[in-house]
């Protein structure tokens, strides 16, 4: 009962929002003849020559692809340390959970502030950033899985005299592998999105390029770079999800001349890497390493693959380890700049600011939620009326998914003004796009014999949907809504760099102007709504399952 009652809070403190924000149709519609100078101004798209779309894509790539892979090389051990699983003492679990949580909680705005102080410009700032804000994410991922695997195999790892780090390498970490992979690849799609919002701190790529085109107002070219990003989010959100799916889900049977092949091999090419028989070499002798059937030289060659892959995006980005060590040396006297705390006699402004970021998290994620339960609803594959309108509702919500809240909140800023409003309308559409996505995949994991169970006792689809289906994922709902509230609060703190409002607007002019003091006491009261926000949810969980 006390769940729903802080739901219900939550609910009037959105509602609230709205209004006090003045979010509404009306303002919009006053808005309709500035959107009509813009689209002029916009149109016909001025795209860069194709030789600097591509630097640019492979600049803003190799950015991307060496941050989510370095935080996936740190997230590992602090994930394994965070686990109740694979950690017994306390202090070395709290203090790897201490670590998950500031990251998550620290924007990476505020992470690019700070290392471009110590690195200056470049690359590495922009890594960094995205790599320490991911980490949190990451690692808080992986642990929850860790903690989820089968003890079987570490039972038996155990008893055969195996140590700790031995039944971790050989009977934990194979059992997380797939949900690492997806996790990272979902990391990738998000910090590419991530990226285009560093470029207005001067992190290279395509969001620098945007930054410098806007700021002169020149739309026609920051607008066909936004398309550009928009094509590279949906590109790589579709291939993410394609091998994401590849990988959890069940081996189906090939077809073709692949199908051929196999059966011609004698399942040479597509057998199976174990079987509960004992495997042979020609002299008899039973085989302890597996054999180098098609699915073994397939994942050699994609381990190889990734490899060339961060090795060339970590070329690309030219990165000086003697300029490392020697920024690294000033690290200390950069860190004093940011400390003791000092709000300059704004701290009333501060928290003002701070206020209408909470409000604009909260309008987005309810009007976000009032058009993805709908949408998720009818992309859901047994929920919607056929196949053909659960694909277009998915293809729908990858699109919007696609678009980067940077370039809403650009957009709505010409067409509303300054302010919050075009804050709550980006994140709201933001929000349509992961929420639907989550709405619609709970949907589909649903118990389908409750809903045969309504049909058979002449149920119609209405009654079906809301009996049977909607309150098996009511508590999934749940989750689904704070964790999007999380991330609109944060992106709320973010999207205030480029005028829609909160308290991000304070934050990049302190940065602006060297006041590292101010920085720290808005981080600092940042970091206290999204503690406070993350033990609302954690609680919240815990009760609903």
């Amino acid at each position: 009962m006390s769940v729903w009652v802080v739901m219900l809070g939550l609910l009037a403190a959105a509602a609230w929002s709205i209004v006090d924000l003045g979010v509404s149709p009306a303002t919009i519609l006053l808005g309709v003849e500035n959107a009509v100078n813009f689209v002029s101004r916009v149109f016909p798209l001025d795209f860069p020559p194709v030789s600097e779309v591509v630097a640019l894509t492979v600049e803003t790539l190799a950015i991307v692809t060496v941050a989510t892979a370095f935080a996936v090389l740190v997230s590992t051990p602090i994930a394994i340390f965070a686990a109740a699983t694979t950690t017994t003492g306390r202090m070395a679990r709290g203090s790897a959970r201490v670590v998950i949580v500031t990251a998550r909680a620290i924007p990476d705005l505020v992470f690019a502030i700070i290392l471009f102080r110590v690195f200056s410009l470049g690359a590495l700032p922009g890594i960094l950033a995205l790599g320490l804000h991911s980490i949190g994410m990451i690692a808080k991922m992986y642990a929850d899985a860790i903690e989820e695997v089968d003890a079987g195999p570490i039972e038996a790892v155990t008893v055969a005299g195996g140590s700790r780090w031995q039944w971790i390498v050989s009977a934990v970490i194979p059992q997380v592998m797939l949900q690492m992979i997806a996790t990272a690849l979902h990391r990738f799609d998000i910090n590419l999105r991530t990226s285009v919002l560093l470029g207005y701190v001067g992190v290279g790529g395509i969001g620098l390029a945007i930054r410098d085109a806007l700021s002169t107002m020149n739309y026609a070219r920051g607008m066909a770079l936004a398309v550009i990003v928009i094509g590279l989010c949906i590109l790589v959100e579709m291939l993410s999800g394609a091998v994401r799916a590849r990988l959890l889900g069940r081996p189906r049977e090939r077809r073709g001349l692949r199908g051929l092949a196999d059966r011609f091999s004698g399942g040479w090419v597509d057998s199976p890497m174990a079987t509960h028989e004992a495997q042979r070499t020609r002299r008899g002798a039973v085989r302890i390493s597996p054999p180098w059937n098609g699915e073994r030289i397939r994942r050699y060659l994609g381990i190889a693959a990734t490899l060339l892959v961060l090795a060339a995006a970590t070329l690309a980005n030219d990165v000086d380890p003697a300029r490392i060590g020697r920024d690294l040396l000033n690290l200390p006297q950069t860190l004093g700049l940011f400390w003791p705390p000092s709000d300059d006699g704004l701290l009333g402004t501060f928290l003002e600011a701070l206020l209408v970021t909470v409000q604009i998290g909260l309008a987005a994620t309810l009007l976000g939620l009032l058009l993805a339960i709908p949408m998720g609803s009818l992309a859901a594959r047994n929920v919607a009326p056929n196949a053909s309108v659960a694909a277009g509702f998915r293809t729908l919500i990858v699109v919007v998914r696609g678009i980067p809240e940077l370039i809403l909140a650009i957009v709505f800023i010409v067409i509303t003004g300054l302010g919050p409003v075009p804050g709550v309308l980006a994140l709201a559409i933001g929000s349509v796009g992961l929420l639907g996505k989550l709405v619609a995949d709970s949907l589909e994991e649903t118990d389908v014999r409750v809903q045969d169970a309504v049909r058979a006792s002449g149920g119609s689809r209405v009654q079906v949907y809301v009996a049977a289906t909607v309150r098996q994922v009511l508590p999934a709902l749940v989750a689904h809504v704070l964790y999007q509230l999380d991330v609109n609060i944060r992106s709320a703190t973010l999207l205030g760099i480029v005028g829609a409002g909160g308290i991000g607007f304070y934050l990049m002019n302190a940065a602006r102007v060297q006041q590292f003091e101010a920085v720290t006491l808005l981080v600092l009261l940042i970091l206290a709504v999204v503690l406070a926000l993350e033990v609302i949810a954690v609680w919240t969980r815990r009760v609903v399952r």
